[in-house]
């Protein structure tokens, strides 16, 4: 496949504009996390110098409007970002998709086959931009996140024929008896204050729903309910194991 050096340079481009993005973020402090009284353990996490960010895959030029990073696959006509990936066996859910290998796959629906540099990019690519958003603070923060709205959609093949459901349809609340309303933004994640370590990158989160700093794309309003009552839906029938597409929709942003 041939690459288009314009395009490879593009994608330079962007990830500069990322690590510059820092700055933003610098001096700026996060309040500790609040975690709820019935979240579970999580995993040890060893914490010492921060790692390299991800490098930027070179953009691949497949057609007149369609791109790709990685394995992510961007139609900047559609303004559409579409990447497979597969159905985690998970219990509690605080995010929709995490990163090839993620440390947060103990809680994400879904493992997408990318990491967080290349999904932004792709991102970026549609027209979402970072300056719009406001991103949480913390991690459970009650503030709704802000930023350029998108449509979310998962795809998978069953029993010969092929489904789609809405992602926010894949969260449901066992209280409740309800799924997540729409309601998805992008809010770009955020970096490691005096770093160039990209938390999306870090904690290999791309889309969440408790109102956390590190995805790229949080829900609105997010869960309501007590911690713990978030469940893959069992009304959809997607097991454990099964492969899946996921695309991300720009939306037209709402006028002022």
């Amino acid at each position: 496949m041939r690459r288009t050096p314009g395009l490879v340079c593009l994608g330079s481009a962007v990830f500069v504009m990322l690590v510059s993005a820092a700055a933003v973020v610098r001096g700026h402090t996060q309040p500790p996390p609040q975690t709820p009284p019935q979240a579970p353990m999580q995993p040890p996490r060893v914490f010492g110098a921060v790692p390299p960010p991800t490098t930027p895959k070179g953009i691949e030029k497949l057609g007149p409007t369609v791109y790709r990073v990685g394995n992510v696959r961007i139609d900047t006509d559609k303004r559409e970002v579409s990447v497979s990936g597969v159905v985690n066996d998970v219990q509690i859910l605080e995010f929709i998709a995490n990163t090839k290998g993620g440390y947060k796959a103990y809680e994400s629906v879904l493992e997408l086959d990318t990491n967080a540099i290349d999904f932004n990019v792709g991102l970026l690519l549609i027209g979402l931009e970072r300056e719009r958003s406001v991103t949480p603070k913390f991690h459970f923060d009650p503030t709704p996140p802000q930023g350029d709205p998108v449509e979310i959609t998962v795809s998978w093949e069953d029993r010969g024929r092929r489904r789609r459901v809405a992602a926010e349809e894949l969260v449901y609340n066992e209280m409740t008896k309800k799924t997540l309303p729409k309601g998805w933004v992008y809010t770009g994640s955020t970096f490691i204050p005096d770093t160039t370590a990209f938390v999306a990158d870090l904690d290999g989160v791309l889309i969440g729903f408790v109102h956390s700093p590190a995805p790229l794309i949080e829900h609105a309003s997010g869960f309501i309910g007590n911690y713990g009552a978030q469940k893959l839906n069992p009304n959809i029938g997607l097991k454990p194991g099964t492969t899946i597409e996921l695309t991300v929709r720009a939306l037209k942003r709402p006028p002022k």
